[in-house]
């Protein structure tokens, strides 16, 4: 039984419907197309409806679902099919085959494919390079087969327009090691005629649309479909399907010749010529003979009458018969040619069976199914021949299979009444009575035989049976026509057939003159396709096989092979004719329903017991249902916990106990299973996730704590490791010449950057102290006013005089005024005793720059107390005294002209240049600024500006004045450390 699904999916095995019929049958088929399920079981036997949609139901993630699963495990699917014939073929080493049926547009060559596709990806897991080689070449022969063997018809636009059986050869380790093709049937008259809205073989097409122009004017071929008369009969000229093919096949000399070939045309006189001569010269050119001898085989028969051979010329019906049959037979001769070409490269070689083991097969028929059309001829007729043989072989192996099941697992077999399809193949194949029989037998008449003929033999052989009519027979029947049709009862429904070409069809006549001309042909190729051509003219030759015959043999042959393996089935059905994804067209796929036999196939399989498992797997699939069962049983064998099992449940009454397997009457009670199942599915599911939650947390609880410990040990060994190193590296700083400065610091741990940061500060702190702890007081204050100005200005001048000794009181130094220093000393002494100030900060020479841009020699004298600007030339006399609390800032110049700006409240700022300093250049506005912080009169804060003095701009630094604040003593304190950095300059 097929996994459960939900119910609004319909029922996944069609013999678990509660009631057998069309009508249910044919609802839950629709219910499971309309939800997308394109694939039902009836027990081993898969249904599939053509989605016309692309589904991503075959790529690897599904193939691993199915790999070495059971049919009833997995939802129906064509790889469940697959897998079982696979697995049936290694384990118990047994041949098998997978018959694929429907009618043309049921979906079989891409069911075929998909099959192929999944049995390449489950097989050589080792990737040995021969075993790829052949997987990749059974692959691939398909795109050259549907090329040459496929064409577009009014119902499907990829159709196979022959038979294919593929044997898979495997090795006792289950890897393809080679193949073979039969091929069977192939629509040969499609060369010539198509019906509206048809296209010839797709090869035609894709030489026209493909080749390069440089092969197509060898080939004397143009791109244009409508200019051959063989490929335009259909109407549909346009490339549906571009099958990449090489250049050995679409580009060899033995179809090239068709193209031309169909606009050879007799002229009807006197005399039959061909209107064209010039195509003759190309065909014998193509054909690699001589134009003479491509040109009689076409107008003239050679006829031998006892030693005589005579030429008969041919009329204009007798040669375009003939040059009909002859496009017919190069292509054939060609498909088949193909196939040999592909059987040579796919087949086993050198394979031993007492070295290798025994070569067991998986076999694949892809074959035409039931066919009814409007016009139904001799190629419906043998179709639908081969599909009643095969519709017998299906329900003798059903029937066969159920019964050696039932008495291999001794359950009583009960006799199971069904459609015995038997009398029809008779009706066809039976010797001297058969319809081919008729049909060979008036082939072989001598004189001229005409198909109303061949009719009215038909209906004197088969004027009782039952399955068979005509209008002759049947006078009333008015959809019949007299002398021309005749109508057969099949399995699938009736059919009725016109007989008009079966006896041209049958005798499939080509001229022994046209098989002398190729093998005649210096082309090898072309020779070796022909070899009854070698016989010459008088020679007596046996008459050949009519076409009827051939193909009852080949159909007798596959039927025997088939029923030699274990087979397997896939039944394809076509939704509608619309190719829609969505339009289920319920008569349409009811027909087909009854012409593949299906509701025959759910009844033999219900006759007896609906569902058979062996024990083990129900009891995988079940035992949680009982407490005997679960979680394991203590009873002496499966089939026994399976009893207590069934009676807990109260079902022993619908079952039945085989060897190996649990047979259950009803789908009910499958049903009943699958909800107890599905209940306690769900309970343990939730106990298993409580387990399993409770065991994640654990092992997280687990893992968290085994981090954690180890986070802790590692950071303390990085802590250590860090401390030791800081340690040996700053061990010994107070006996080196730097105290440590030069000593680069270790990377430390993530866990101490913010230490590292504090630790340097406090190294930094000490390496100040230990350079201004032995500094006299007049040197400490220094030091402290050049530390504040490299605090304010770095960065904002190059020279900030911090490379020299600042003597503050320049004007009382002989350096700079060496003949006024006495006249400044008493100055400045009348206005401390004044002002009252305690001592001179600065003191310079300057130059004014006043208002109207006029510069005057003047000298600055700050104190304290008072900003003085005083007149050198008039011996220092104070011209100007400003209190410092009316100072509210200072700017300075960026540049090397030492220009100061001091700003007032009152707004009158005074603005001078740093002048006459010895030695000459020699920075002294550092000096001004430092003096100045360091008295902590004021705080400065720095910005760059733009002032514009006396239409001249020059960017200079502003401080502004602020009053000291008691906290700023501290705040200047912390930041010595930073400014100890670059103590060196100050000194």
């Amino acid at each position: 039984m097929a996994e459960h699904e939900s119910l609004e999916f319909g029922k996944a095995d069609f013999v678990l419907l509660d009631n057998v019929s069309l009508e249910e049958f044919m609802a839950n088929l629709k219910l499971r197309f309309e939800k997308g399920r394109i694939y039902t079981y009836i027990g081993e036997v898969v249904v599939s409806v053509n989605p016309y949609r692309a589904m991503n139901i075959y790529g690897r993630d599904t193939i691993e679902q199915y790999k070495g699963r059971e049919l009833y495990e997995r939802p129906p699917h064509l790889f469940a099919i697959a897998d079982a014939a696979y697995k049936a073929m290694k384990r118990r080493n047994k041949d098998t085959c997978i018959v694929i049926s429907g009618e043309s547009g049921a979906g079989k060559t891409e069911a075929s494919k998909y099959i192929m596709q999944y049995i390449a990806a489950i097989t050589n897991p080792s990737q040995r390079a021969e075993v790829e080689r052949v997987k990749n070449m059974l692959l691939k022969s398909n795109c050259v087969l549907e090329a040459f063997g496929n064409a577009k018809t009014n119902r499907n636009d990829n159709s196979s327009r022959f038979g294919k059986y593929m044997d898979i050869n495997f090795d006792f380790k289950g890897d393809p090691i080679g193949g073979h093709i039969n091929n069977y049937l192939l629509e040969k008259s499609r060369v010539i005629f198509q019906q509206e809205g048809e296209r010839s073989f797709h090869s035609f097409y894709q030489l026209m649309k493909g080749a390069p122009d440089a092969q197509l004017r060898s080939l004397h071929i143009q791109r244009d479909p409508t200019a051959y008369t063989y490929i335009k009969v259909g109407g549909q000229i346009k490339v549906l399907y571009h099958v990449q093919i090489k250049r050995d096949y679409y580009g060899w000399q033995g179809s090239r010749d068709l193209w031309h070939l169909g606009k050879i045309k007799p002229f009807d006189g006197d005399v039959t010529l061909i209107e064209n001569s010039k195509l003759v010269s190309i065909l014998g050119d193509l054909l690699s003979t001589k134009d003479e001898n491509v040109e009689k085989a076409l107008l003239y028969r050679t006829v031998a009458t006892g030693r005589d051979v005579i030429d008969k010329q041919h009329t204009h019906q007798e040669a375009s018969y003939g040059r009909d049959a002859l496009a017919k037979a190069i292509y054939e001769r060609l498909f088949c040619w193909i196939v040999g070409r592909i059987n040579d490269i796919i087949e086993v070689k050198n394979y031993d069976v007492r070295v290798h083991g025994k070569n067991t097969v998986i076999g694949v028929l892809d074959i035409y199914g039931f066919e009814i059309f409007q016009n139904n001829s001799f190629e419906q007729f043998c179709i639908n021949y081969c599909n009643e043989k095969l519709q017998q072989l299906f329900i003798q192996l059903v029937l066969k299979q159920e019964q050696e099941e039932y008495q291999r697992e001794g359950i009583p077999w009960k006799h199971i009444d069904y459609f015995n399809n038997q009398i029809i193949v008779d009706l066809v194949e039976q010797q001297h009575k058969g319809i081919f029989a008729v049909l060979d037998e008036a082939c072989m008449n001598v004189g001229k035989v005409t198909d109303e003929m061949f009719l009215q033999a038909l209906n004197g052989k088969l004027v009782k049976h039952a399955h068979y009519t005509s209008r002759k027979l049947s006078p009333t029947d008015k959809n019949l026509e007299f002398d021309r049709d005749f109508r057969i009862r099949h399995y699938a429904g009736d059919v009725a057939y016109s007989v008009v070409g079966f006896i041209d069809k049958n005798k499939d006549t080509l001229f022994q003159d046209f098989k002398r001309l190729l093998y005649n042909s210096s082309n090898p190729v072309l020779k070796a396709m022909w070899p009854e051509g070698k016989l010459r003219i008088t020679e007596v030759t046996k008459r050949p096989l009519t076409a009827a015959t051939l193909f009852k043999n080949s159909m007798i042959s596959l039927v025997e092979n088939l029923a030699s393996k274990e087979p397997y089935y896939v039944r394809c059905i076509k939704p509608n004719e619309v190719k829609s994804p969505l339009l289920f067209e319920h008569e349409r796929c009811k027909h087909q329903v009854e012409y593949l036999g299906l509701l025959e196939n759910v009844r033999v399989r219900r006759a007896g017991f609906a569902n058979r498992q062996i024990y083990p797997r129900f009891l995988q699939r079940y035992k949680m249902i009982s407490e005997f069962t679960w979680p394991n049983h203590d009873l002496p064998s499966d089939k026994e916990a399976v009893k207590r099992l069934l009676q807990s449940c109260g079902f022993e009454h619908d079952v039945a106990y085989g060897k190996t397997k649990v047979f259950i009457r009803t789908p009910r009670t499958i049903f009943s299973l699958e909800e107890q199942r599905a209940e306690m599915v769900k309970r343990i599911v939730l106990f298993l996730q409580k387990v399993w939650r409770g065991t994640l947390a654990r092992m997280h609880y687990r893992r968290m704590r085994a981090a954690l410990i180890i986070i802790r040990a590692y950071r303390r060994y990085k802590v250590k490791s860090y401390i030791r190193d800081v340690n040996r590296r700053f061990k010994n700083v107070r006996g080196m010449k730097d105290h440590g400065k030069h000593v680069k610091w270790p990377t430390p741990p993530k866990v101490l950057r913010k230490f590292e940061e504090i630790f340097i500060q406090i190294y930094f702190r000490w390496w100040a102290w230990t350079l201004i702890k032995d500094l006299s007081p007049e040197q400490l204050v220094q030091i402290r006013a050049k530390v504040a100005t490299l605090e304010c200005l770095k960065g904002q001048r190059a020279d900030l005089g911090l490379q020299r000794a600042w003597e503050g009181n320049y004007l009382v130094s002989k350096k700079d005024s060496p003949g006024t220093a006495s006249s400044f000393t008493l100055i400045s002494s009348d206005l401390q005793r004044k002002d009252k100030f305690m001592r001179v900060l600065f003191s310079c020479n300057v130059r004014k720059i006043n208002r109207f841009n006029k510069a005057e020699d003047r000298a600055l004298l700050i104190t304290d107390r008072h900003l003085y600007k005083m007149d050198p030339v008039k011996q220092y006399k104070p011209m100007k005294s400003i209190p410092l609390y009316n100072v509210t800032g200072v700017s300075i110049s960026p540049g090397k002209d030492q220009l100061v700006v001091f700003h007032t409240k009152d707004n009158r700022d005074l603005i001078v240049c740093l002048q006459g300093m010895v030695p000459a250049g020699d920075s002294r506005i550092g000096e001004l600024v430092g003096t100045l912080l360091n008295k902590h009169l004021c705080v400065f804060f720095l910005l760059l500006n733009c002032v514009e003095i006396s239409s001249s701009a020059f960017y200079c630094t502003d401080v502004n004045l602020l009053p000291l604040q008691p906290e700023a003593y501290s705040f200047r304190c912390k930041k010595a450390f930073i400014i100890a950095k670059n103590i060196t300059f100050l000194f």
